[in-house]
This record gives structure tokens, C-alpha cells and sequence, in this order.
């Protein structure tokens, strides 16, 4: 999606979110300009919530669903509707991102879309971590690393979908120790 991997420059393990080099990404969006394709409009959506212009990324997230769903390819549509949930996520809004994350699992994994799914999954799984559900996170979480691993990702996809695992059984480990008086 990203078309600068200098954008993305790690992994958070403690929050589950993307460190961003934020010149980069201000640069890449000023590249973007005007440019209203779908994809332009995704990478749009993603730069902005990663920069935190969250406002934007909801507007222009919404005209993505909107240009997806004009065009009829549903998984598209899909797509567009799970970057626009992950802007739900960064506003605070993790109920309605959960609800829209999961109308989106429900739908691609009845199409067998793995890799939306994944998507869809892995996201659901961060708003669950977020809202304190480790249990809920973990599911999701493992379940996108096997989307992604049976669709065949990259080692490097699977890398980072696997961080996270660690990272919430990590937690998950750290609660269930008794603590020392």
C-alpha cells in the first residue's frame, strides 16, 4: 500500500501501532497531491491517520468506500471500509470500529478474500487489544498470521503480523503471573 517502505520504520510492540517517519510521510503525501484513484485515496487514508490528520483520513476514507462501492468490487469496497474503521480506531472510537471490522471478517471470509480477511482480522485484533480485550486480540491476531501464511505473504508480512502475537501473549502471560507482596 505504502510505496515508500522508509514511510513505516518499525513496530510498537507496547501499543501494536507503526513508528512513522513523519517527513517522509508528509512528503509522500504532498507526491499524492490531488490524485483521486482508489489506491491514491487508500494511501491517502493511511498517511494521514498515521501523521494523525484524522479528520481528513475520515473524509477522504469515506469517499474511498464511496468510489469502491461505485466501482462494484466488493472486496475493494472492503478494503476501503477497514482503513476507514482503523481511522475509527485512532479517533477512540473502538466500538464502532469493531462492529465495522467485523461486518468486514464476516464478509471476506464468506468470499474466501484471505488476504482482506487477514486485514480485517489483524485490525479487529489491535481495537480489541486497545480496549483492553487481550483474549479477543489474541484470536484475531493468530488468525491473520494464518490468512496470510495460507495466502502465501511475505516473510516480512508475517513478520510483523507475528510481532504482534508475541506481543499480546506477552501481556497476556504478564497478567496471569501472581503478582509478589
Amino acid at each position: 500500500m505504502i510505496t515508500s517502505p522508509n514511510i513505516v520504520t518499525g513496530f510498537d510492540a507496547a501499543t501494536l501501532r507503526d513508528v512513522v517517519d513523519l517527513a517522509a510521510a508528509g512528503a509522500r503525501l504532498d507526491e499524492l497531491g490531488a490524485l483521486r484513484s482508489l489506491s491514491a485515496l487508500n494511501e491517502k487514508v493511511t498517511l494521514l491517520r498515521l501523521v494523525g490528520r484524522l479528520d481528513e483520513a475520515w473524509l477522504i476514507a469515506s469517499e474511498a468506500v464511496r468510489q469502491a462501492r461505485f466501482t462494484g468490487d466488493r472486496e475493494q469496497a472492503a478494503a476501503s471500509r477497514i482503513r476507514r474503521a482503523q481511522v475509527q480506531q485512532f479517533q477512540g472510537k473502538l466500538d464502532e470500529a469493531v462492529v465495522e471490522l467485523t461486518h468486514c471478517v464476516q464478509e471476506c471470509e464468506a468470499h474466501e478474500w484471505s488476504a482482506v480477511a487477514a486485514f480485517a482480522r489483524e485490525n479487529r485484533g489491535k481495537v480489541y487489544f486497545d480496549q483492553g480485550n487481550l483474549d479477543a486480540a489474541l484470536v484475531d491476531l493468530t488468525a491473520a498470521v494464518f490468512l496470510r501464511e495460507n495466502d502465501g505473504a511475505s516473510a516480512d508480512v508475517l513478520e510483523g503480523a507475528l510481532a504482534a502475537v508475541v506481543s499480546v501473549e506477552a501481556l497476556i502471560a504478564e497478567r496471569a503471573r501472581p503478582s509478589a507482596i
